[in-house]
């Protein structure tokens, strides 16, 4: 197992806690983690990078382990002309050493970091110019550069398009098969998720049940997760996951 927590128990907002929490994520997995909004999901990512410190129980990771993270709100200061090369080459720093300057196979890395999500042919377009999805598409090849082990990402097709979420989902989608990296993300869209996950970690009041996608996201499982009716159907292979509203 890559990453194993064992009887956490997390604290965020305002007194509210994630207790109970115990499950391993093994190499190659596609985990997803879902749930209602403000029910912890970022917290626990937070929690698994070691940014915050549980107030119980352990967090143990594969020694010398390498994440790369993508977090959901990210504050790049666009007055300076940064150059999507120039972000991506960002993910090289933890690899250097002190007062240390990215070389050419710095530079080489993150160029081929860029290519590998479609984005080699803007390297040198200013950050501040590119669309929404190539911003982050920019920020994955970031991540993608320190070599990571596994890739955790917060909400990645958050404000998209349904063309912008597929590209986004079709690319780690790539990462993952192509490349053998273990991917963890939160994300709010069931649809999207549950046709590229594996594993499902559903956060239900405080505490998380985890598994394979179709025990997981089942009629009883997300009604009470999210306090409404929600039915599951099969549409041609795929999920459909169809919250509220009237039968026909």
């Amino acid at each position: 197992m890559i990453i194993r927590l064992e009887n956490v128990e997390l604290a965020y907002g305002r007194g509210w806690t994630l207790s109970g929490i115990d499950f391993s994520v093994p190499e190659g997995d596609f985990l997803a983690i879902v749930g209602p909004n403000g029910s912890g999901k970022s917290t626990l990512l937070k929690a698994i990078l070691g940014i915050i410190k549980p107030r119980h129980g352990e967090i143990k990771r594969t020694p010398g382990i390498r994440f790369g993270y993508v977090p959901q709100s990210q504050h790049i200061d666009e007055i300076y002309p940064l150059t999507a090369l120039d972000i991506t080459l960002m993910g090289r720093y933890s690899l250097l050493g002190p007062l240390s300057r990215p070389s050419r196979k710095d530079r080489k890395m993150a160029l081929e970091c860029l290519s590998d999500v479609g984005m080699g042919h803007l390297a040198d377009r200013p950050y501040r110019n590119l669309s929404g999805g190539q911003k982050q598409r920019t920020l994955i090849a970031r991540a993608l550069a320190c070599e990571p082990r596994v890739m955790i990402l917060d909400e990645p097709t958050n404000d998209m398009d349904i063309a912008g979420e597929a590209a986004i989902m079709d690319l780690l989608h790539h990462l993952h098969k192509e490349h053998g990296i273990t991917v963890i993300m939160v994300s709010h869209l069931l649809n999207v998720v549950s046709g590229y996950a594996k594993n499902i970690a559903l956060i239900i009041d405080g505490k998380i049940t985890v598994g394979a996608v179709d025990d997981i996201l089942s009629p009883a499982n997300l009604t009470t997760a999210y306090g409404t009716e929600v039915r599951v159907a099969d549409m041609e292979g795929h999920r459909i996951v169809i919250a509220g509203g009237k039968r026909c």
